[in-house]
């Protein structure tokens, strides 16, 4: 196991290599009673509340199990499978989805993609969207998972009650296309499976939504997908007991978070995540809902008003060199830059000769795009820590399902040691509820009536600053 532990270098982050915008010991010295409260509390915490998710990697076993079965079986009779869901119901799997499998899975045949299913996640409602899917599968030979752990996320309420409309329009019995993932023990769509019969995986009650990859909602599509989901939990395990088992010093997930914590408090509010692989590039994603919705808060956990967070940024090396680089080079000292990087990739491609007139291409012939993309990392990791940029790097000794379960705890690890450092509660998220509220109100929904009355009064808005 040790071979593939992916591990963290913060050199450029500190001030004896990149200048005096780098952290010092003294920094670390300041903050050393933040980083013991946020040890305290996570290790008094863990398993409780909210912190559900920390058990995720070892008390699954049975569930784990009727999701190999199942999903065995959705690969034996459907050609594609269709997550409906948004935010971590939908981030997680196509963070998976995109690191594990064929890059165009899609495109491909059923015997390149191992007798997998075409997959498909739809995350928004916009009605396009939503025709084009309809008129890209057959319903007949498609099954549609439901995400929503409380059953009223009005996105995925609807694009249920569309597919559920199709298939009985088709002929169709939706007990046979239907899987739901929700709540056991409350919300609206608990009921409905109950009453209509459909196969159902529960979402624990500790586990929201951006901290729900390891449990059914990201583990059945990636079962579908073929990928080995034992291995992603056992990567995981293997990271939380490596940080939760170790001392301060030793703790990845820890120091990655009072690095992050150190440079918020220096007022280096953006941080920029910057994968090395295309397989990661939806990782970037998930990483900007996790970071963003757990630490934005304006409240403390004693109630007092605060604004605190980090915004999150992502990008993707090789392609955003050519787009966002130039400003991360030589614009304001507001960013974190977390590079990741893959020491061995799963393919090798070497550059034909040719160009042979013009050694400024030629000079790329013999080497292989293995050895481009490293050297491209390499040289913006130089460039920007030149420029006196905080930057940190991730290696990851190759990208599959062990490797990938260790990066996706350490970074939930280090976001509730980070939440925790602020002082802020990083597990709720009630600036989402509000527009959640007002959404339901502009619809019409009972209940919320003084809600449309708050809305119709609204912020006054003046001609004279239209167009």
């Amino acid at each position: 196991m040790e071979k593939n532990k992916i591990k963290l270098d913060y050199n450029n982050m500190m001030a004896d290599v990149i200048g005096e915008k780098g952290f010092t010991d003294e920094d670390f010295k300041a903050v050393a009673d933040r980083v013991d409260f946020a040890v305290s509390y996570f290790n008094q915490k863990q398993g409780t509340g909210f912190m559900g998710w920390t058990k995720l990697h070892y008390e699954q076993d049975a569930v784990v199990e009727d999701i190999i079965k199942t999903a065995e079986q959705v690969r034996a009779k459907f050609k594609n499978f269709v997550v409906l869901g948004i935010g971590g119901s939908a981030l997680g799997p196509i963070s998976v989805f995109q690191a594990l499998c064929h890059l165009h899975h899609n495109e491909v045949t059923q015997t390149r993609r191992k007798g997998a299913p075409k997959f498909y996640v739809e995350d928004n409602v916009d009605p396009e969207r939503m025709n084009a899917l309809l008129t890209t599968i057959k319903l007949k030979e498609t099954c549609f998972n439901v995400i929503t752990k409380s059953g009223s996320t009005s996105e995925t309420m609807t694009q249920y009650l569309v597919i559920k409309d199709a298939l009985e329009k088709a002929g169709l019995n939706p007990q046979d296309h239907i899987i739901t993932t929700t709540s056991a023990n409350s919300g609206n769509l608990i009921k409905i499976a109950k009453a209509d019969g459909y196969k159902t995986f529960y979402i624990p009650d500790g586990v929201g939504g951006r901290f729900s990859e390891l449990c059914p909602v990201g583990l059945l599509p990636a079962a579908v997908l073929g990928i080995d989901i034992k291995a992603m939990l056992d990567g995981a395990k293997y990271m939380y007991e490596a940080c939760v088992n170790a001392d301060n010093a030793n703790n990845m997930a820890l120091t990655a978070a009072t690095l992050q914590y150190i440079a918020i408090n220096k007022g280096h509010n953006i941080s920029v995540m910057l994968p090395y692989a295309d397989g990661l590039k939806y990782i970037a994603d998930w990483y900007c809902q996790l970071w963003g919705e757990s630490l934005g808060k304006n409240q403390y956990m004693d109630g007092t008003p605060c604004n605190v967070g980090q915004t999150p940024v992502k990008a993707l090396g090789v392609t955003d060199q050519h787009s966002q680089i130039q400003l991360y080079t030589e614009g304001p000292f507001d960013k974190v830059i977390t590079f990741i990087a893959v020491d061995k990739y799963r393919k090798k491609v070497t550059i034909p000769q040719g160009c042979e007139e013009f050694p400024n291409v030629n000079f790329l012939c013999g080497h292989t795009m293995n050895e481009l993309i490293t050297a491209e990392r390499k040289a913006t990791e130089y460039a920007v820590t030149k420029a006196g940029k905080l930057n940190h790097t991730i290696y990851l000794p190759v990208l599959n399902e062990f490797t990938l379960g260790q990066l996706m705890m350490m970074f939930e690890l280090k976001t509730a040691y980070c939440g925790f450092m602020l002082n802020i509660d990083p597990f709720n998220q009630p600036g989402v509820e509000e527009g959640k509220n007002a959404t339901y109100a502009l619809l019409g929904r009972p209940g919320y009536e003084e809600k449309a009355k708050e809305l119709k009064a609204g912020t006054k808005k003046f001609k004279k600053y239209m167009m």
